[in-house]
């Protein structure tokens, strides 16, 4: 997800987890599964599309960024290990040459070591990014080459002190990468691994001369990953790019809605006066389902909150989305207290975990498709005992 989760994520000071709390098979599925979350489950070689997916879906969130640093190979990795049915490998930005890599932002250096590097000390600017002044080191700024001298580090270590354990240990992946890393995967595993990247800020880049949708169609086609069975979900939260994206290639795609008073930044910078409230209403779930599969709303779109941050009654979301044929995959659940709703926190550690089985099973209860989580493994088992009853 991009800068419309901000507040979500910066909101929090901690975090204690426990891996390995799934129970796993060796091909990283949970044991005891049944009811809706079986699937006819893709085999190496070939796809069965959205349909081949377990519902609801647990993706991991840039990988299992719960306890890895944020879009590197080894929180992918751990995704996969601890059973996700789809990472979210890869918010895709581009360098100076052209290439697409995965960063959380273009702003790199909150998620890479960029600022122990003196020699890039001259890169860091203060650029206007939709509409907001952000000053830092941008991934637009520096040639892929200079980017692989970069590591990854952790995004909020505030929150998740014990991932920066992992501070240096990984480079910045590449998209191609990626998409190698997945078929490698999928050689190993025997099971198809599904990718779900976000294109970022795509008018931003569009107006710098390196257009990401493109980009994207280019590299799909070339790994044949372009096709509507191909196990590669594309998202952005700006509704023309993913119009754009229906052009060139005939993936999955999913349309990413912020708070209901927000707009895209595609519409500001176009005029179109519309809120992600006016999306969300039938008619604009209509106009969404003619170029897109799917939405993914910010959870208090589905369920909002009081002014005390407790959860309140389900909106309309989600049956309106269904009656057009769209799926929703809202962001993000995470097992920290501070990104819970108010009345499933516990105690008063603001670095413990809350009820997060708790608020699992009050949104799956809406009839949601899937969900986006920074512990996937913690998804499963809230899957499978909301699905086994």
């Amino acid at each position: 997800m991009g800068t419309q989760e901000s507040n979500e994520e910066t909101s929090g000071t901690g975090r204690r987890a426990l891996l390995g709390a799934a129970v796993l098979t060796a091909g990283g599925a949970v044991l005891g599964m049944t009811g809706t979350a079986r699937a006819d489950g893709s085999r190496h070689g070939g796809s069965g599309g959205l349909k081949s997916l377990p519902k609801p879906t647990i993706v991991g969130h840039r990988g299992a960024s719960g306890y890895r640093p944020e879009h590197t190979l080894g929180s992918y990795q751990l995704a996969l290990d601890l059973g996700a049915d789809i990472v979210e490998a890869g918010d895709l930005v581009p360098t100076k040459d052209g290439h697409l890599v995965c960063r959380h932002e273009p702003e790199i250096g909150g998620t890479t070591n960029v600022a122990d590097h003196p020699e890039f000390a001259d890169r860091k600017k203060t650029k206007l990014l939709d509409g907001v002044s952000t000053t830092g080191w941008f991934a637009e700024d520096f040639t892929l080459a200079e980017l692989k001298t970069l590591r990854a580090i952790e995004r909020i270590p505030a929150n998740r002190p014990h991932n920066t354990l992992y501070n240096g240990r990984w480079e910045i992946p590449t998209f191609e990468e990626v998409l190698k890393w997945q078929d490698d995967q999928t050689r190993k595993r025997g099971k198809q691994v599904w990718i779900y990247p976000e294109l970022k800020h795509p008018t931003y880049f569009r107006k710098q001369g390196l257009p990401l949708e493109e980009r994207v169609a280019k590299v799909l086609r070339k790994y044949r990953k372009d096709r509507r069975t191909s196990p590669v979900i594309i998202q952005s939260f700006e509704p023309t790019s993913i119009e754009r994206l229906n052009k060139l290639v005939d993936n999955p795609l999913v349309v990413l809605l912020s708070s209901a008073d927000t707009r895209p930044w595609d519409f500001v910078e176009t005029g179109d006066p519309r809120t992600v409230a006016d999306l969300v209403k039938p008619a604009g779930l209509r106009e969404i389902a003619s170029y897109a599969q799917g939405i993914g709303p910010t959870l208090d779109l589905v369920i909002p909150r009081d002014a005390k941050g407790n959860l309140t009654q389900p909106t309309t979301l989600v049956p309106d989305a269904h009656k057009v044929g769209l799926i929703l995959h809202p962001w993000t659940l995470r097992n920290e207290n501070p990104f819970l709703p108010a009345n499933f926190r516990k105690g008063t550690d603001a670095d413990a975990y809350g009820d997060v089985f708790g608020a699992y099973k009050a949104y799956f209860a809406t009839g949601i498709d899937g969900v986006f989580t920074d512990q996937p493994d913690t998804g499963l088992l809230a899957r499978e005992t909301f699905v086994n009853g």
